[in-house]
């Protein structure tokens, strides 16, 4: 079984094909990095606009890498939503295209579901599973039971940790994306020099807040004039906040697992994904939390963590093969919740 998978839901054009063997075939992301750089963030007109340029040309190349043609393939899909949704329509209409064409079957997958089963095609992860989704626009617990069977234990009630890690960057003059600049320069700084909050510590329940966390860096910051803005300053502010960070991803992610080990006694696998996954730091932290639980910490490589067609690939086929698909006249969605069921957050809003 071979799918093509496409991805155009924020600001990497992606298009990949996998096998049912766990094979990527091909695996071709353009970046719009320098698009928006000078914007300081993510301009979904241009965005979108990027997508439309390029995505004929990235599935081309992709097919070309995994060498074969639109006859070979057993289905494809696209990511339908959640996403800026100028992007999500070019990805949407660019799969059905190619399925009305050839006659093979569409799906549009849910771009979290795709961050979701990534460790079913690197690490081949039984069900269940526990995972903390981390991105730009998400920070979740979710107890995955299947394909499509998602709990929601956990969600942010304001920023996302991704959010909080760029907005708190751009505070400090580290540039776009912020995330990555941030955690370079909190490497080199002292963890223990600012006193920050950790928001939530100690509550019960798994809900993560991160808002308070981000303004008070801003208060360190400004008691500082801007030419005693030293970058040993910014690089202990950074490392600061990281470890803030850390520890509020530990103290929240020990009630989610201690309700995941009482409820699924055969569950042992905390899934870290997501674009924040690639973050080491927390990947060490998160390690040392699962090993005194008696769990293991599985995350995608550095490369699967970010935006990639090769998780909604996996995710179609995964979909495919329990025989599902979906009709061509699929509407994009702008929001996507995987647990549809799961209560609002006060506060939460979109993110709930």
């Amino acid at each position: 079984m071979i799918v093509l998978g496409i991805e155009t839901s924020c600001d990497e054009t992606a298009a990949a094909v996998v096998n049912d063997k766990r094979e990527i075939l091909s695996n071709r992301v353009l970046t719009q990095l320098e698009d928006h750089r000078p914007y300081g963030g993510v301009v979904p007109e241009i965005a979108a606009r990027a997508h439309l340029e390029h995505i004929d040309r990235l599935v081309a190349e992709a097919m070309d890498d995994a060498g074969l043609e639109f006859d070979d393939l057993d289905a494809i899909a696209c990511t339908g939503g959640p996403g800026l949704i100028g992007g999500v329509m070019v990805g949407t209409m660019t799969a059905k295209s190619i399925a009305f064409a050839t006659g093979k079957p569409f799906l549009a997958v849910n771009h979290l579901e795709g961050h979701a089963l990534t460790v079913r095609l690197t690490d081949d992860v039984a069900f269940p599973y526990l995972l903390l989704l981390v991105s730009g626009g998400h920070c979740q617990v979710l107890i995955v039971e299947g394909v499509g069977q998602y709990k929601r234990i956990g969600t942010t009630i304001d920023d996302a940790v991704g959010e909080a890690f760029d907005k708190t960057a751009k505070m400090m003059g580290l540039g776009y994306p912020g995330g990555p600049a941030l955690e370079k320069l909190a490497a080199t700084g002292d963890p223990l020099r600012f006193r920050l909050p950790r928001p939530l510590r100690g509550r019960p329940g798994c809900d993560f807040s991160f808002s308070g966390l981000k303004t008070a860096v801003r208060v360190h910051l400004d008691g500082f004039p801007v030419e005693q803005r030293t970058p040993e300053v910014k690089a202990d502010l950074a490392a600061s906040f990281q470890r803030a960070v850390g520890e509020t991803l530990i103290d929240r992610c020990k009630n989610a697992i201690y309700q995941f080990m009482n409820d699924y006694p055969a569950g042992n696998t905390l899934v870290l994904a997501g674009g924040v996954a690639a973050n080491k730091y927390l990947r060490t932290r998160l390690t040392e939390l699962t090993d005194k639980a008696g769990m293991k910490l599985v995350a995608p490589p550095l490369e699967l963590c970010t935006d990639n067609a090769a998780m909604i690939a996996w995710a179609g086929l995964e979909r495919f093969r329990l025989g599902q698909e979906d009709p061509l006249d699929f509407k994009p969605r702008p929001r996507w919740p995987l647990d549809p069921e799961a209560p609002k957050r006060p506060g939460a809003g979109v993110k709930a």
